[in-house]
């Protein structure tokens, strides 16, 4: 007689979604616990009394605080999905759907993030215009203040003083979030959501509303909020979060070129946030044309699943 075993069911949705955290908690301690080590290691036991200069950004310390970024990001988002696939004992690659990329949509997902850029500038712009009511001006102060805080430790963090820095940037700023925040997001948190509400469009935008949040970036929350719901979208479309990830990477790694090359141009770094200023209409036609292409990008993956 033949015995079949019986597929086994998934956890609670909600289940996962806190397994998610307790394991994103648990990995940025442990991964921040192997990343300050190895700090001291190089700086020696009295970078413990000058720590605060580490995180601030100080100059002398910026490999330092480069490992801790890197570690507490490998920890915090990219060991907490994996780890929850193991928990519900499903090859990573099945759980959150790596399916084969093919070119036609990497190819549409290229022009989708360059035609978006002059949009998404304009999303920055009302968003850095935002005034809050008098009665949460102290709030408002507060806001500016960590905007200015982080502005002024990313400067830090992205100069690049050699070709080695900008492969350490590259991967660092680029490499690592399209891989552990595209897993931690939209692999996790927003397949989760998705089993949890049954509905796709609620999964996604709730996804990228707390991936925007997670950053804590007041006066960028719009653009990120849109970024994340792009590649939510770029992810549900196609099953694959192969493209989701290739987008955060061209995202990510366009903001490194622009610094690396601007630094080789003895341009400051504090004018890189600047807009280029188009015209209302370029604003414009840069969202129709996005719109278009997520479209063409849905049609495409439907044609390419019917192949399959």
């Amino acid at each position: 007689m033949n015995f079949v075993a019986p597929k086994r069911e998934e956890i609670n949705p909600f289940m996962q979604l806190l397994l998610l955290l307790a394991y994103a908690i648990a990995g940025s301690l442990l991964f921040g616990l192997v990343a300050i080590i190895i700090v001291v290691i190089i700086y020696g036991l009295g970078i413990v009394s000058n720590l605060d200069l580490l995180v601030a950004g100080d100059p002398r310390y910026i490999t330092g605080l480069k490992i801790i970024q890197i570690f507490s990001s490998i920890g915090t988002f990219i060991v907490p999905p994996i780890v929850l696939a193991f928990t519900e004992r499903k090859k990573i690659e099945n759980f959150y759907s790596f399916k084969k990329p093919q070119l036609i949509l990497l190819l549409i997902v290229f022009v989708i993030i360059i035609a978006s850029m002059p949009f998404m500038e304009w999303t920055v712009l009302v968003n850095q215009k935002m005034v809050l009511p008098d009665f949460l001006k102290g709030l408002e102060r507060w806001m500016k203040q960590k905007e200015d805080a982080i502005l002024k430790l990313t400067i830090q963090l992205i100069t690049a003083r050699s070709n080695f820095d900008f492969i350490v940037n590259l991967i660092m700023i680029a490499v690592i979030p399209a891989i552990g925040e595209e897993l931690m997001f939209r692999g996790g948190v927003q397949r989760s959501l998705n089993k949890a509400f049954n509905n796709p469009h609620v999964a996604i935008w709730l996804t990228a509303i707390i991936f925007s949040a997670i950053h804590m970036q007041f006066y960028g929350f719009i653009p990120r909020m849109l970024l994340g719901a792009g590649f939510g979208y770029l992810y549900y479309f196609s099953g694959s979060l192969w493209y989701a990830m290739l987008a955060h990477f061209i995202n990510n790694a366009y903001a490194v070129c622009a610094a690396f090359y601007m630094q080789q141009h003895n341009m400051p770094l504090d004018k890189a946030d600047e807009p280029i200023g188009f015209p209302w209409y370029g604003y414009l036609i840069s969202a129709i044309i996005t719109i278009a292409l997520f479209k063409f990008f849905k049609d495409s993956a439907e044609r390419e699943r019917k192949l399959d």
